[in-house]
């Protein structure tokens, strides 16, 4: 028998791609996926619990399902992911309203759960985290066009302030033969941009291979037709390789897009957090990406207020932020995670300076998009388009400087009478004008 099942996925791209593999498992079980929890039989929230903001997301939406439950609209409830593993033991008993909760390697028993759960049974599954299935069929929940391509699970650089080690348990990659053939089922099913991810994609293949294996991967994969854009998102600093550089600027395929957390510049604070570097040497980095890939778009994140962060050793981010000026930028506030060494570290930054400082710097921040957004005024650029709304009547999409799903926003496309377009097609569009760092197109 085959019920109603709704599936909330919360936080990254990585947990997307273990969401789409159990509503894969649940579909070819017979299982009818609805978007609306209030239509289901079973909800499953497949949780993040990186930070303190997305715990606190993660158990705003356990309370809500649980609200569901006692007004007879779920019947059932599952908790997977982060959170679960993080705190595995505790979610029932924090949550009785919760019928099961399962860890990272218990993502491909998600059908012997929901047939569990539904008979009647309380569960609670935790196994190996390299068990998570990481080459399983996907029901893709993005639009046709775009898709995630997980190429490692895991983390094995044991920053301070991460847990993710703890949670998702040491670097793993895929076999490249594995990632290509996933990769080519993909374009066939008419995706035209891969996105990679990775905790690190830049360590790529140095656990099975004995060497970073990445710019071989990448060339693989444009020579798939189909293909049309490869995205790269979360390289680590320290392996961002010249050989890598280099394939990343000559191959067409590959977006001249580099998602770089560089989390600070000053090399106390780096230290500090098991992350090498200073000032200097990343300012070498940055420079040579940008001396051997012309245009390139570069997007980092900053943590501020991390513990012993002091008011000069946060103008030097600030100061070197500016000086960059990167392209795209993200910024956090420390979030002390128990079970991490930094959380026990002495100087914590007060919470009312991390807001502050938080504040300064993505000001500071702002101005300099608005910059960017007014120098690409009167130029031609390719737009990817993802959507139309008819509520503005433009069309929402994306060139190669933007990351999909909201990461850095879109450009607006005017439609135009003599141009038909769809969803997923990559069209050339003039840049007419700016709304603070939104840019306005004409289609050409």
């Amino acid at each position: 028998m085959g019920y109603r099942i709704n599936l909330l996925s919360l936080g990254c791209e990585k947990n997307r791609v273990d969401s789409e593999v159990m509503l894969s498992i649940l579909s070819k079980e017979g299982h009818k996926i609805v978007d609306d929890p209030n239509e289901a039989d079973v909800g499953i929230i497949n949780t993040c619990g990186f930070i303190k903001d997305a715990k606190e997301e993660s158990i705003e939406e356990i309370l809500y399902f649980i609200r569901l439950k006692r007004e007879n609209k779920l019947k059932k409830i599952i908790i997977s992911g982060c959170l679960s593993e993080r705190y595995k033991g505790e979610i029932l008993k924090e949550f009785p309203e919760v019928d099961a909760a399962i860890g990272i390697g218990a993502v491909g028993d998600i059908a012997k759960v929901v047939k569990e759960a539904m008979e009647g049974r309380t569960i609670e599954i935790f196994k190996d985290k390299c068990l998570l299935p990481l080459n399983a069929d996907r029901m893709r929940t993005t639009p046709s066009h775009y898709a995630y391509l997980k190429i490692s699970d895991g983390c094995s650089n044991c920053c301070t302030y991460c847990a993710i080690p703890q949670i998702r348990g040491s670097f793993r990659s895929r076999k490249i033969e594995d990632i290509i053939k996933e990769a080519e089922s993909m374009a066939n099913s008419g995706v035209k941009e891969i996105v990679i991810i990775a905790q690190d994609t830049t360590r790529y293949g140095e656990d099975i291979y004995g060497e970073l294996k990445l710019p071989e991967l990448l060339k693989k994969l444009c020579e798939i037709d189909k293909i049309k854009w490869i995205r790269l998102l979360y390289c680590y600093p320290d392996r961002l390789t010249d050989n890598l550089i280099d394939v990343i600027a000559k191959e067409d395929k590959i977006v001249k897009y580099i998602d770089l957390p560089l989390q600070h510049c000053n090399e106390k604070i780096l230290k500090s957090m098991n992350r090498s570097g200073n000032v200097q040497s990343l300012k070498a980095l940055l420079k040579k990406i940008r001396d051997k890939i012309p245009n390139v778009t570069l997007r980092t994140t900053f943590i501020v207020g991390f513990p012993g962060e002091t008011d000069k050793e946060f103008t030097e981010l600030c100061e070197f932020s500016k000086e960059i000026g990167f392209e795209r930028m993200g910024c956090f506030k420390y979030s002390a995670e128990e079970g991490t060494k930094a959380a026990k570290f002495n100087n914590q930054v007060p919470e009312d300076i991390k807001n502050k400082r938080l504040d300064l710097i993505m000001t500071e921040q702002d101005l300099i998009m608005e910059q960017k957004a007014r120098n690409m005024k009167g130029k031609e650029i390719e737009v990817l388009i993802d959507r139309f709304d008819p509520d503005t009547g433009y069309y929402y999409g994306r060139s190669q400087a933007e990351a999909p799903d909201d990461v850095d926003g879109y450009l607006y496309v005017v439609p135009s009478n003599y141009v038909e377009v769809k969803q997923g097609d990559i069209v050339r569009v003039l840049v007419k004008d700016y709304v603070g760092y939104q840019t306005i197109c004409e289609l050409i």
